[in-house]
């Protein structure tokens, strides 16, 4: 697998749509553009393109989106486009079919945009929205907020396999935090965060549901990303033209992906037994590593985590191989996660401090990750970056996409 990332970009992740009156047609109208600019690509070099997004119709009740992007960006008229759906995952199965596009030799330049509109309902709605990636009429009946209480869920069984220290999520959510404070594009950058505000504090730090407390969890975004893959045959032309070393732009190159029982109960009663809580997940990771002909996280110098809540990076810095199951709690008191850490993660934020609208997060994620790898991510970027890892997730780790993106 070598599919080159050309370019890309985002919105700013702090950015109410709705209150500015606009919408998913605006966020393409200007998402799409920066990334071509960015990629310095035409309109008329994209052969096809992707758009994922979980729940526009919920939100906003629009459909058909692969044509909603051709009316913002008229000059991608006639190109084919798709609509991608994965719970949270939706931005890495996009990004994985429009690599497949590229390898398969139909086409030789493909765009790849996120998008979701979320602030524009109060967060009860939006929840009940979000709620609709979980198993409806199955679980999380009864929760006032579906993900925080199933997550909750995984943060018991955790504790139940190995003992969970809630100080390590508190402090995971802390290094989220002042990464994102560093990134111009982050929903919580200008946020302060008192003495108490990731302890167990009930007035700064209220309980959601179950263990999970207010700064363990992601929030509501709005926002876009987007980004330009393309072939060998037409990067080696491009680096040409634009002057640009080949070597040193960023690529894909090794995936892993892999879909799991819908309801969390039956994810965890087929893995009873297994060494990992999600055998699946590590599956898909490893998957990753072996098409990237990487050994394993030793050789992975940055991670874009799916940190839609800590218990949830928590258990995913595991399943890389960051840490034996039930010590990932120990890498991050020992500041390993840290921007001058054994492994860094998150350096812009992730989910919880960048923000997570969630058709957006799996593009963002190879975007940012093709930033580090280039050494273009400004005040965000991690010396000598060779290796980066993604792992995107959607529902309750139902839907894993775990790319390597490289130079």
């Amino acid at each position: 697998m070598t599919v080159f990332v050309l370019g890309g970009a985002q919105t700013d992740f702090a950015r109410n749509f709705a209150k500015e009156g606009g919408g998913l047609y605006e966020m393409l109208a200007e998402v799409v553009p920066d990334a071509l600019v960015d990629a310095q690509v035409e309109p008329g070099d994209v052969g096809v393109a992707h758009v994922a997004n979980l729940a526009a119709e919920l939100f906003t009740g629009q459909a058909h989106l692969g044509g909603l992007l051709m009316a913002a960006i008229p000059d991608l008229d006639g190109v084919p486009s798709v609509r991608h759906e994965a719970a949270c995952a939706s931005g890495g199965t996009a990004v994985l079919a429009a690599s497949a596009d590229i390898e398969s030799g139909r086409y030789h330049v493909a765009l790849v945009t996120g998008l979701e509109l979320m602030r524009n309902t109060d967060s009860r709605s939006a929840a009940e929205h979000l709620g609709s990636a979980a198993w409806v009429g199955e679980e999380a009946q009864t929760a006032e907020f579906p993900w925080p209480a199933l997550f909750s869920d995984v943060a018991d069984v955790y504790d139940w396999r190995y003992g969970l220290d809630l100080a390590h999520l508190g402090l995971f959510a802390r290094n989220a935090f002042a990464n994102a404070a560093l990134n111009p594009m982050a929903q919580t950058r200008d946020w302060s965060f008192p003495d108490g505000s990731f302890d167990q504090d009930d007035r700064l730090n209220p309980v959601v549901a179950g263990v999970l407390r207010k700064n363990d969890c992601g929030r509501i975004s709005d926002g876009a990303a987007a980004i330009v893959l393309a072939s060998p045959e037409f990067a080696a032309d491009w680096a040409k033209l634009v002057g640009r070393d080949l070597a040193e732009v960023p690529k894909l190159t090794g995936f892993g992906h892999r879909t799991a029982h819908l309801s969390l109960r039956g994810k965890l009663e087929r893995a009873e037994g297994h060494e990992y809580l999600f055998p699946h997940l590590r599956g898909a990771v490893v998957d990753a590593y072996w098409r990237a002909k990487v050994s394993g996280a030793e050789e992975i110098d940055v991670v874009e985590l799916h940190d839609c809540f800590t218990i949830t990076a928590l258990v995913a810095l595991e399943h890389l191989g960051a840490a034996p199951p039930g010590a990932a709690g120990r890498l991050i008191e020992s500041g390993g996660i840290a921007r001058d850490g054994v492994l860094p993660v998150n350096p812009g934020g992730g989910l919880l401090g960048l923000g997570h609208p969630v058709g957006a997060t799996g593009v963002r994620m190879v975007h940012d990750a093709a930033r580090q790898v280039a050494g273009t991510a400004g005040p965000l970027q991690i010396d000598g970056v060779r290796n980066v890892l993604t792992l995107n997730v959607g529902g309750s780790f139902t839907t894993v996409v775990a790319m390597v993106v490289a130079r």
